[in-house]
C-alpha cells in the first residue's frame, strides 16, 4: 500500500496545532499518544527511536477521522471504546459514563473496607453499573466476593456483561429501575452506589464533551430532589443489609452535608465522609444497625 508523504512525527504538529483552539497541550499531547498506541501499537519512544515512520493513506484517513471527531469534542474513550480503570480496560461507549479517577478512589476505599472485616465469603451489590467497572474491578480484587450488579439501561448491561467476559470475573447481572423496586433479589454485606447526582443547575459547569455525549440518564437528577437517588437506595439498604452491613456512595461534592443528614437522620451509623485526591468530598461510607434494620424490616 502507498503511502502518504508525511512522517508521523509531522503529522503529530498537525493533530497538535489543529487541536490547540479545543485543548491544551497536554492533553492533546496524551491523545495523540493513546490513538498511536491504539491504532498502530507505537509508543512514544518508537518515534523517537524512529523518527522515519511513515502513515498510510488509510491510517491517515483514520487519524483524520479521530482529529475531526476529537474537535467536537467527542470522548477520546468512546472514540478508542475503551477506558482505563483501576489498570484493568474496560469497553466504554456512549451508553456508559466514562469511568472517573474519584471512582477508582472509592472502589480502593471498599476494597480495604472489605479486607480489613476479613470475615470470609461476602455478598455486595452494586447499584447503576454502567459499564460494570465497580462490580468487575471489586470480583477481580477479591474472587472470594460474591457480586451482583443491576442498572436501568438494558444498553448499558450489555457492555457491563462484555466487561466481565472480558475480565473473567464472576458478576450477576440484573436489569431493573431502582427508582420503582420495592425490594432486592437479595441480602447484602455491602451495597455500593454511584447513582445520577449532577443537577441541572450546574449544568454550565460541565464540559461540552461530557454533557455533549455522555449519557443523561446516568449523569442528572431533578434540581428540586437532587437526593432522590441516595433515599430510595438507603431505604432499600436498611432491609436488604445484614447486621452491621455496610452502604458506600460516591456522592456531589456540593450535598456532602446534606447527604450525610439523610443517611443520620434515616438510622445509619459510622457515617463517614471521604474526600478525593482532589480535596472534594467525593465519596460516604455509613453502616446499619441491627435493630434498625430490625425496625425497618416491620
Amino acid at each position: 500500500m502507498p503511502v502518504v508523504d508525511m512522517k508521523i512525527r509531522e503529522y503529530r504538529l498537525k493533530f497538535l496545532e489543529t487541536l490547540a483552539t479545543v485543548y491544551d497541550r497536554l492533553e492533546s499531547e496524551s491523545f495523540f499518544y493513546l490513538i498511536l498506541e491504539h491504532q498502530l501499537k507505537l509508543k512514544r519512544v518508537d518515534l523517537v527511536l524512529q523518527p522515519e515512520l511513515m502513515l498510510t493513506n488509510e491510517q491517515k484517513a483514520e487519524w483524520d477521522f479521530l482529529l475531526e471527531q476529537l474537535l467536537k469534542e467527542v470522548p477520546i474513550q468512546y472514540l478508542m471504546g475503551i477506558c482505563n480503570f483501576s489498570g484493568l480496560d474496560f469497553e466504554v461507549d456512549s451508553n456508559v459514563l466514562i469511568p472517573r479517577p474519584e471512582t477508582e478512589e472509592l472502589v480502593d476505599w471498599i476494597l480495604s473496607t472489605l479486607i480489613e472485616r476479613n470475615t470470609g465469603n461476602l455478598k455486595l451489590l452494586d447499584i447503576g453499573t454502567g459499564s460494570g467497572c465497580i462490580a468487575v474491578t471489586l470480583a477481580n480484587q477479591m474472587p472470594e466476593l460474591s457480586v451482583t450488579a443491576i442498572d436501568v439501561s438494558e444498553e448499558a448491561l450489555q457492555i457491563a456483561k462484555r466487561n466481565v467476559a472480558r475480565h473473567g470475573v464472576s458478576v450477576n447481572m440484573i436489569h431493573k429501575d431502582i427508582l420503582t423496586a420495592e425490594n432486592l433479589d437479595s441480602n447484602y454485606d455491602c451495597i455500593v452506589s454511584n447513582p445520577p447526582y449532577v443537577r441541572f443547575l450546574e449544568k454550565e459547569e460541565i464540559r461540552k464533551n461530557v454533557l455533549d455525549h455522555e449519557p443523561h440518564l446516568a449523569l442528572f437528577v431533578d434540581d428540586h430532589d437532587p437526593l432522590l437517588f441516595y433515599r430510595k437506595i438507603a431505604a432499600l439498604a436498611l432491609i436488604h443489609l445484614n447486621d452491621n452491613g455496610l452502604l458506600f456512595f460516591e456522592i456531589n461534592q456540593y450535598m456532602a452535608a446534606e447527604t450525610v443528614s439523610l443517611l443520620t437522620e434515616m438510622g445509619f451509623e459510622n457515617v463517614t465522609l471521604k474526600k478525593d485526591i482532589y480535596g472534594n468530598f467525593r465519596m460516604i461510607c455509613a453502616s446499619v444497625r441491627p435493630v434498625i434494620r430490625n425496625e425497618a424490616l416491620q
